[in-house]
């Protein structure tokens, strides 16, 4: 162990893989019990990581912190190396909460309860475990244990067509992840001398251009599948359209984000060079996602695959951000990823609790809702804004910030980065179209005449003892009285309440977010500039239509400086 301190973040990663281990011997017939066991657990590391975070982490530090280093498998260099740093840290207090209020959430799940906890907490541990792994080959390991859970629980739980949005999942992430595996090799190998998979020191090794292009075009095939970078982004409307709320929840709100922590954490923090000439596609990239995500969304009919266009949308600030060259540009990325993280989780939520009551995910089949059921209208009213970046909510700021940032990249010629914030602008005016017009088909009056079976004599409707209208589900129209649909429960309002407290919270103050990463996305963006100029010195003919030269961005500085002195 390097440090003496106790090994905490071991503890956080431990305690919910141990504590699943005795739930099969849990005696409960209606699972009453073991819902609040398992919810325990997942308080219980929720509570753990945020006294740790609090009493032993530095958020002015921006090195790695925690660290905790055992030789494991000597013979092929595989060391359990855990520790955490401002990149790391505020997606691991995302996934803790994310994965708390899921299991929460998982209060109706009814079939194979033992199982479904079993490998949501298997789960919890595993995608802390990819956020805090400072060992490629360990980062690898528990990138490809949380398939397994994810699989599972897609393709036991999900709906008609879950066996194929489970293997398609699998598929697509499984095969991705060998580029994590063959890029490790790589690059422990290179050079000779003792293998090594340890990050810090692989990032500390001169490996030639060509090289490095190699390994981040693998990575960001590998990355890309979880972030749902288009084309390789078909998994996820299929998986969220079959998989149950909180399976939902977890895929939205913390197993995207795990491309994104890769992109920075390998493809920026260890092969800086390439994503000089990477940047550029990672840029048409995101506006490609932002506009193909929000255009598909719009078309979908199904809920929940609408809110998974959504994400693919979204995520296309995230490469925007990451490709920005500027702390904030960086900065925005990170908190779009926060952000997007816990209004995904919130939405998903909704749209199982909506589920719930109308045994349907097709639009077209609801209508007027809203009458019986206000709270749930009021929260999905408050997600939808949150999601189409209302200001005072999160999405507003992180997108903002994405935005800002970029424009004022010196590195992009004015004309590329013209044209690719004008096109993703066209995401912005469609994000309102497509929430906004999912809200009014839930809750207000249905697009098609619906044949009317009220379950009751007609004759009540025209009764002096009761004028309300009666109130359509799909072909299911049953009067107010005897709806059957209930409002949110104090439950499902606190689950709702908490993703929008911090939505809210995030979104008046957003230092709330930023202060734990700013230090690290200040040395991230310094290291990768420090790149820039290196690829200046030994290529004399780098830049084009796309990037600029350095000295050209000097050049421009220089003139600036000249207007503002005048």
């Amino acid at each position: 162990m390097i440090a003496d301190q106790f090994p905490w973040l071991t503890a956080i990663i431990a305690l919910p893989l141990i504590a699943a281990l005795p739930i099969p011997l849990i005696p409960d017939k209606r699972s009453k019990a073991l819902r609040w066991y398992a919810l325990g657990v997942g308080i219980a590391d929720f509570v753990l990581m945020c006294y740790v975070f609090w009493q032993h982490y530095d958020i002015n530090n921006p090195n790695l912190q925690l660290v905790e280093s055992y030789s494991w498998i000597p013979n092929i260099g595989l060391n359990w190396a855990v520790s955490v740093d401002g990149l790391s840290m505020p997606l691991v207090l995302l996934a803790g909460f994310v994965s708390t209020l899921a299991i929460f959430s998982a209060w109706q799940v009814d079939r194979k309860p033992k199982l479904f906890y079993f490998l949501l907490l298997l789960l919890y541990s595993a995608q802390i475990g990819v956020f805090v792994a400072q060992d490629i080959l360990l980062l690898f390991i528990m990138w490809e244990l949380e398939l397994v859970p994810v699989y599972l629980l897609v393709s036991i739980w999900g709906g008609k067509k879950r066996r194929y949005a489970a293997t398609k999942f699998l598929l697509y992430t499984a095969f991705a992840s060998i580029f994590i595996l063959i890029a490790g090799l790589a690059m422990a190998l290179y050079g000779g001398g003792e293998i090594t998979f340890d990050m810090v020191q692989l990032g500390v090794k001169d490996y030639p251009l060509s090289l490095e292009l190699l390994l981040y075009g693998g990575l960001l095939i590998a990355f890309g599948v979880k972030l749902a970078i288009f084309p390789l982004h078909t998994w996820l409307p299929d998986a969220h359209g079959e998989a149950s709320s909180p399976v939902s929840m977890i895929l939205a709100g913390v197993l995207l984000k795990m491309g994104g922590y890769g992109l920075i954490r390998l493809n920026l923090g260890l092969l800086s060079q390439a994503h000089i000439y990477f940047a550029p596609i990672l840029v048409i990239l995101g506006v490609v996602n932002i506009i193909y995500g929000a255009f598909a969304s719009f078309g979908q009919t199904n809920m929940k695959r609408r809110l998974a266009y959504s994400s693919v949308s979204h995520m296309g600030f995230v490469l925007i951000g990451i490709a920005s060259f500027t702390e904030l540009g960086i900065s925005g990325a990170m908190l779009q990823m926060l952000s997007h993280g816990l209004i995904a989780a919130l939405l998903f939520f909704l749209a199982g609790v909506t589920y719930d009551r109308t045994k349907t995910m097709y639009l077209d089949e609801m209508g007027n809702i809203g009458k019986v059921m206000p709270k749930v209208f009021a929260l999905f009213t408050a997600g939808a804004m949150a999601s189409l970046a209302l200001p005072g909510m999160s999405g507003f700021v992180s997108e903002l910030a994405v935005f800002v940032g970029y424009s004022n990249s010196d590195v992009y010629g004015s004309t590329f980065r013209t044209v690719t914030i004008l096109l993703s602008a066209v995401g912005l005016i469609l994000t309102p179209i497509y929430l906004l017009s999912m809200l009014r088909q839930l809750f207000y009056s249905s697009d098609q005449t619906l044949m009317c079976n009220l379950g009751v004599p007609t004759n009540i409707i025209n009764t002096d003892e009761d004028n309300d209208e009666p109130v359509c589900f799909g072909n299911d129209c049953i009067l107010p009285m005897n709806a059957k649909y209930e409002d949110a429960k104090p439950r499902e309002i606190f689950i709702a309440a908490s993703f929008l407290i911090l939505i809210i919270g995030v979104g008046l103050y957003p230092k709330l977010a930023t202060q734990l990463y700013d230090v690290k996305t200040v040395a991230i963006n310094a290291h990768v500039t420090e790149s820039y100029q290196q690829v200046a010195v030994t290529n004399p003919r780098f830049g084009n239509k796309f990037v600029n030269s350095p000295d050209v961005v000097e050049k421009v500085a220089m003139n600036q400086d000249l207007k503002i002195n005048n």
